[in-house]
């Protein structure tokens, strides 16, 4: 138990032993003001433990340095998760400013280790001798990664760099902070307010409900579309009203690029450019170069070699899918050239037209109890594992269920959190998180807490939730890093779970993805939530056809994303052009549809500029070539193979970083992943 020295420790749960069922989160008791009193206290404790050792006189060993640093900060890593997550996942005004008050003081706190003399001359003496130490490879990749960091971290820079190093990760990460938060209040202060039932039409009965359930909950009359997913992509889909869906997309698009005082633009700049000279102080002429040093493409020219690739294979893929959405929007009476806003809208007919179903014909057979259980059962089916709820853990929103996850042995492997639906204080899109990774010490092995936050369809008065099967495949892409962080075998927690190369990351998560185009296990579970019956073999059979369609398009615009991503973080000079321009220049050679006044991706692109993908969003398309591969193998074997499954998760699974990702692949695959399967299970050859 950890007290607070002169202080009744029970006033803050933060910084009390937790009397919970194995040791989760009082979510009950905590509020945003415990937590800047937390903080301050552990890193006291934090910096005892560094002062421990950097004082001691017995020669530097892997054990009382590096070991000994990888353990130290677990009770503030303990309150960082917790306030992290909650400002993601159930955020405040509150929250928000607790959190803005406190990056500063952590973030001096890193740079007060990293850039530590002492600290970094026992890690690079070790280094220099870690040929002589006879490490096995999870402890010489704790060292090489230590190592790294502390590079990274500025430590080898000069005194007088050293205090230009601080106010630099010191203002980024303040203004990823607020890129974040502009992004959020963007998100939810939009609104498409109709009061027409004419302008429903096309609208599909649940989109209509649910948005009139939106507008009672906003003590308005009518039907209000959000911009959050599950409102806003049916009404891409199926509007038939034209001008309302160029309204909603410039909505989205234009999100933190509006002049106003939530805009992005300046943060964009600032950012970009603050990341260069950092990297240029660390002897680098690019932050790209800087941030691939671990990745698996670790140079930015193995990056845009793959997207140069894949690139040349989608387009030609790109443009027929184009041709084809054009020439259905014709037969349907269209004129003109065809608008970002009628992509999905076409795409929806066309898909009709081509497999006789779409997504509204899907979502009965995908109520959201039968997919959790059907995830679950798959877990079981390949890995052994059963989830058993608990209703005595406590959770930070009502909404939060908890299960215990034990292998076949019944031995405890994890607790599990899920959070399905939106909410004005969650942010959009879907992620896997951790409040505890984890690890192994002498005498036990630390079991992690895992969560996944989605944004769901919600269920209405006279329907529950019936998930599209977009939002089926998110369920299991999430799903599929929780298995990484649950089934983690690691010894030290750094290591564990999905704390892996970032372009290695994607790999457990998109492998699951592949069941949700698979007759025989869909077979097993998906039944229409009134009648009972199976979904139809023959909407399966279209399930698999229509899995390659627009795939070309979706390969491109993924692509873009990654090639934006590249280009920001490749530049060797400071950027001086507006944002609009910048990325204008960027995006020129993957754009299919004429440019939209006002819209902007740079300004809401989380993922690199608040969710630590810069120069990494590639990862997602490397990682498809590895889940590609990966299930080609299954496929052969059979998709349920036990022998196969055993292996995965041995060797990927359980693994974290831990080994070099590629030796990892190579133990399960046998071999290195070819680019073949992802060309053949995209139609791109």
């Amino acid at each position: 138990m950890m007290k607070m020295k002169g202080r009744d420790c029970m006033t803050n749960p933060l910084v009390s032993q937790w009397e919970t069922p194995f040791a989760t989160p009082p979510f009950n008791l905590i509020k945003p003001g415990h937590f800047r009193e937390g903080i301050e206290e552990a890193i006291k404790i934090a910096e005892s433990e560094i002062d421990r050792i950097t004082v001691n006189q017995e020669p530097p060993s892997f054990e009382n340095t590096i070991e000994a640093l990888e353990r130290s900060g677990e009770y503030l890593s303990r309150i960082t998760s917790l306030l992290f997550n909650l400002n993601s996942a159930e955020t405040s005004n509150e929250f928000q400013a607790v959190t803005q008050e406190v990056s500063p003081i952590l973030t001096k706190f890193s740079n007060d280790i990293t850039l530590n003399k002492k600290l970094f001359e026992r890690i690079d003496k070790i280094f220099e001798n870690r040929e002589s130490l006879n490490l096995n490879s999870e402890q010489d990749l704790l060292l090489e990664k230590s190592h790294r960091n502390f590079i990274l971290g500025g430590a080898a820079l000069k005194e007088k760099k050293k205090q230009r190093f601080r106010e630099i990760s010191m203002e980024l990460s303040i203004l990823a902070l607020k890129f974040d938060e502009n992004v959020l209040e963007e998100t939810n202060s939009w609104e498409l307010h109709l009061t027409d039932k004419a302008d429903l039409e096309g609208l599909p009965e649940s989109s209509v409900e649910a948005a009139a359930e939106e507008a009672k909950s906003r003590e308005k009359q009518g039907w209000v579309f959000t911009l959050h997913f599950p409102s806003y992509m049916p009404f891409m889909q199926y509007s038939a009203k034209r001008e309302l869906r160029e309204k909603l997309l410039k909505g989205h698009t234009s999100r933190a690029f509006r002049g106003n005082s939530n805009d992005n633009s300046k943060l964009v700049i600032s950012m970009v450019n603050l990341r260069l000279e950092l990297a240029k102080m660390l002897g680098f002429r690019n932050y790209a170069e800087m941030a691939l040093t671990d990745r698996m493409a670790n140079t930015p020219s193995k990056v845009h070699k793959l997207l140069s690739r894949l690139h040349d294979a989608s387009k030609p893929a790109a443009y027929r899918d184009l041709e084809n959405i054009r020439k259905i929007a014709l037969r349907n009476g269209h004129e003109g050239e065809i608008e970002r806003w009628d992509w999905s809208f076409y795409s929806e007919k066309l898909k009709k037209e081509l497999y006789d179903f779409d997504d509204e014909l899907l979502k009965p057979y995908f109520r959201l109890e039968n997919v959790e259980k059907a995830i679950f059962d798959l877990a079981k089916t390949l890995y052994g594992i059963t989830f058993r709820q608990n209703l005595n853990i406590p959770v930070y929103h009502p909404e939060v269920k908890t299960f215990e996850v034990y292998d076949k042995k019944g031995e405890l492997l994890a607790i599990f959190y899920t959070d399905y639906h939106p909410r004005p204080g969650k942010s959009g899109g879907a992620w896997m998180t951790s409040y505890r990774d984890q690890k192994k010490l002498k005498d036990a092995n630390i079991r992690p807490l895992i969560s996944i936050v989605a944004n769901f369809t919600r269920s209405t008065e006279s329907k529950p939730s019936l998930l599209s099967f977009n939002e089926l495949t998110t369920f299991l892409h999430e799903f599929g890093h929780a298995l990484h962080g649950m089934l983690s075998q690691c010894t030290y927690e750094s290591l564990a779970g999905t704390n892996v190369a970032r372009d290695f990351v994607e790999l457990p998560s998109q492998f699951m993805e592949n069941y949700a185009y698979e007759k025989t296990w869909l077979d097993t579970w998906a039944a229409h939530y009134i009648t009972g019956e199976k979904i139809p073999e023959e909407v399966i059979k279209k399930i698999k056809e229509a899995s390659v369609f627009n795939e070309g398009y979706a390969c491109y615009r993924q692509l873009g994303f990654g090639i934006l991503d590249m280009e920001w973080h490749s530049v060797t000079s400071p950027v001086n052009t507006e944002v609009g321009e910048f990325e204008s220049a960027a995006l020129k050679n993957t754009e299919l549809f004429p440019e939209v006044s006002g819209s902007n991706t740079s300004c809401s692109f989380s993922h690199i500029f608040a969710g630590g993908y810069a120069a990494g969003y590639y990862g997602y398309k490397w990682a498809e070539v590895l889940d590609a591969d990966a299930f080609s193998f299954f496929s052969e074997k059979g998709i349920f193979n036990s022998r196969v499954a055993a292996s995965f998760r041995k060797n990927i699974l359980e693994k974290g970083g831990s080994e070099k990702p590629m030796e990892l692949y190579k133990k399960f695959r046998g071999k290195e992943p070819s680019i073949e399967p992802l060309l053949k299970r995209s139609g791109l050859k």
